[in-house]
């Protein structure tokens, strides 16, 4: 703990800050728990901050929403992380996760001049021209204004804040700690990982922080929907993008939760909601790359009934053999399929013990809920939300690269149908499941599956030489150790001391034996049936013992079989 320790001390001013926030917010319990007024009070800082009554007698999520938003970017970041995981919150909780805004007050322009010098080598205003002081954007880690080449092509400039770097870093720090304790502290909660979601959260917290990041995310876009005229992503210029600054070109249009100026445009919201789903679809099924989060706000409705993806900070990837469990979970619930999703959350399962005949029963009472649905008509979210429902009752956490994908899929259905109030997801998702299934079953595939597995075959082999060697050396050493994995090692155990009492008693029983024999020959002494009484009696105690381990011989046989 002296690095926990180490940590408290020197981020102190902030910790003592987030105590005092989570107290205000009344989450002094928790406080309490973790012992971080303990780490506070060890550096002589007294602590005495009343908890607001009035706030306490809200919801607990709304508690903790506030108080993330009052904790500052790390925290309302780590609040839109948690909106994704919908195995381990309620659908109240999500909802509000799901409030936290990413938007600050603005910093003024000239406190950006001096890391936009840096980055460009000379002034932006010769780099540029009309560049903008003023923002169309401001979020925690970065500050977008408008401007134009100098061939006169309308960009933006994301530039990141001065300073963000060690304070979300500290921050960073401190939410470990934390979550070091919770594992500690609260066992419910070791099964989520909460040190594993911290560390997932950090990586991908410092992936934005490099705006370089989402420029690379945006040119694999642009690739990846060439030839689709009807979708558009803005463009980088790399001479002037770094880890401080990104350049992407400017798209107007409009807003995606300005539905008025939509329909005052001409635009087809039908149109709109269709090209929307059919694009991300492709995204996720396709291409295993995909939009994190396609709410309105990163979204724009363009002239002819194209659409715009903006904010490619946090992107979603899936690897083949992850699409192919969400293909097969995606046509499963598509297809009512109660086998079919009982197999793919069982492969989800990992080390944890489900009970399979109930988890099997849930899922038939979950899937009569649609039984008469024509299938055009399911809720296709809301059937996503209840496949969630069920993995929290039976302990089944969702692995961390498909929580972006259950909250991108959601969080789409919800566009369409604030565009469309008729859109329904499944006749979208039907034929991308369909031909991805196809492109599994072709020749092509199987084709390349077995070079694959052919060439993976030959390393083992080639390599097995080497492998005997490395073990024949470690036992020469003395170094080879051997891990057993028993299983029911308890029952193992009992078992090895039921032997060690038999073999005991059959010792005792067989010195027994051996001892009154001599004692027979021993004519002297007390007589007990003209037999001497300790040779007797010796014999009488070996015979009781004879009996009894015979008995305990015959009735473990008996429970064997």
């Amino acid at each position: 703990m002296l690095k926990e320790t180490f940590t408290v001390m020197r981020d102190l001013p902030r910790v003592r800050e987030i105590v005092a926030i989570l107290i205000r917010y009344g989450l002094g319990n928790l406080v309490q728990k973790l012992g971080l007024n303990k780490g506070i009070e060890r550096a002589s800082d007294a602590l005495h901050l009343p908890g607001d009554h009035e706030i306490e007698l809200l919801d607990p999520a709304v508690r903790v929403r506030k108080a993330l938003e009052q904790l500052g970017p790390t925290f309302i970041k780590l609040g839109q992380v948690l909106a994704t995981r919908v195995d381990m919150f309620t659908p109240e909780w999500i909802a509000e996760f799901e409030k936290l805004q990413n938007e600050v007050p603005p910093i003024d322009f000239a406190q950006l001049v001096p890391e936009l010098q840096q980055v460009l080598g000379e002034d932006p205003h010769v780099v540029f021209q009309d560049l903008d002081p003023q923002p169309i954007g401001s979020a925690s880690i970065a500050q977008v204004h408008r401007a134009k080449l100098q061939d006169g092509t309308e960009v933006v400039l994301k530039i990141r804040r001065p300073g963000i770097i060690p304070k979300i870093e500290a921050d960073l720090r401190i939410l470990r700690h934390i979550a070091t304790l919770a594992e500690f502290e609260f066992p419910d909660l070791r099964r989520y990982q909460p040190v594993r979601i911290v560390d997932e959260f950090a990586k991908s917290l410092r992936r934005e922080l490099n705006l370089s990041t989402e420029a690379r995310n945006l040119e694999r876009f642009v690739q990846n929907f060439t030839g689709h005229d009807e979708i558009e992503i803005p463009r980088i210029w790399w001479e002037w993008t770094g880890e401080s600054l990104n350049v992407q070109s400017y798209i107007g249009g409009i807003a995606g939760n300005d539905l008025a100026a939509a329909d005052a445009a001409g635009l087809d919201r039908k149109v709109l909601a269709a090209r929307g789903a059919d694009a991300v679809l492709k995204m996720v099924l396709i291409d295993g790359y995909f939009h994190a989060d396609p709410h309105p706000g990163n979204v724009k409705y363009l002239e002819g009934n194209r659409i715009a993806f903006l904010d490619f900070g946090m992107v979603g990837r899936l690897p083949h053999p992850r699409r192919d469990q969400i293909v097969d979970l995606l046509a499963s619930l598509s297809q009512r399929d109660e086998h079919g999703i009982l197999n793919v959350l069982l492969e989800w399962t990992g080390e944890t013990v489900v009970d399979e005949d109930k988890l099997a029963s849930d899922i038939a009472d979950f899937m009569f809920n649609y039984e008469n649905l024509p299938l055009k008509d399911v809720p296709f979210g809301h059937m996503l939300n209840d496949v969630a429902v069920i993995m929290r009752e039976h302990e089944i956490t969702l692995p961390s690269d498909l929580t972006l994908l259950f909250k991108a899929l959601i969080t789409l259905e919800g566009l369409g149908r604030q565009l469309d109030p008729d859109f329904k997801m499944v006749p979208h998702l039907t034929p991308f499941v369909k031909e991805v299934i196809l492109e599994r079953l072709s020749p092509k595939t199987w084709l390349k599956n077995g070079k694959d597995n052919l060439f993976e075959a030959f390393g083992v082999l080639s390599g097995l030489p080497r492998d005997i060697g490395k073990l024949i050396k470690q036992a020469r050493r003395g170094n080879l150790k051997v891990d057993l994995d028993l299983k029911r090692l308890d029952r193992f155990g009992n078992l090895i001391a039921k032997s060690a009492n038999r073999l005991t008693m059959g010792i005792v029983t067989g010195a027994l034996i051996i001892g009154s024999s001599i004692a027979m020959t021993i004519k002297a002494g007390p007589t007990m049936f003209g037999m001497p009484l300790l040779g007797f009696l010796g014999f009488v105690l070996a015979l009781v013992n004879a009996i009894w381990l015979m008995f305990a011989i015959w009735a473990s046989s008996k429970d064997e079989r």
